[in-house]
């Protein structure tokens, strides 16, 4: 991963980070971690700035990529 941020202001998001040359999202959960496949940048830089970390999953990563999780 080229950028790993912990996101300790999201009441369901513990970390966020993204490898620019897989184009893989990683978004790490209490419950385990999961990798969305294909990701533009664009939509990472959207995804960091986003206010709501939960929300933009359920919004636009889950209708939008395929994944793949891992379970802690």
């Amino acid at each position: 991963m080229d950028e790993i941020i912990l996101t300790p202001e999201s009441s369901s998001v513990r970390a966020i980070a993204y490898s620019k040359a897989t184009r893989e999202l990683m978004v790490r959960f209490e419950s385990g971690t999961y990798y969305y496949l294909d990701v533009p940048a664009r939509v990472w830089r959207e995804f960091k700035a986003a206010e709501s970390k939960g929300g933009f999953v359920n919004d636009v990563l889950k209708p939008l990529f395929d994944v793949r999780s891992t379970h802690a």
